[in-house]
């Protein structure tokens, strides 16, 4: 049975609330994390033994900040994506798909809080 609706009630945004807290806490959390990392990283540049073990370490130093600064920005927009969710709850649009106006299954907002797409919208998109 599809369902009709045009919102998702208030009980079922609180439970999706609940649900971007979490996963919003925990993304921040781990991009402090990371920011963390990063800076020591760029603290330990102190001891200039020459050699070559020294420039290979370096390089794979180079590595992993480069890889960090990536998860860095991945994360960032992720915040950025739950946290314009949480908006979407607080005026009333939130689970309803920006291309086709229908709600979006709670199954696929349980998995990915932040989408504003049906699945159906979203490779029809790709296509």
């Amino acid at each position: 049975m599809q369902d009709e609706r045009l919102r998702y009630s208030e009980d079922e945004l609180k439970e999706f609330e609940g649900i971007i807290l979490e996963k919003l806490e925990g993304t921040k959390s781990e991009l402090n994390y990371i920011k963390e990392s990063l800076s020591k990283k760029n603290d330990s540049g102190t001891d200039n033994t020459a050699g070559t073990a020294k420039l290979l370490e370096d390089g794979a130093d180079t590595s992993e900040r480069e890889n960090l600064s990536q998860l860095a920005a991945r994360l960032q927009k992720y915040s950025s994506q739950l946290e314009n969710a949480l908006i979407r709850i607080k005026n009333g649009t939130y689970g309803v798909c920006i291309d086709t106006g229908k709600l979006i299954p709670k199954e696929r907002l349980r998995v990915v809080p932040h989408t504003q797409q049906t699945i159906e919208a979203k490779l029809k998109r790709k296509s």
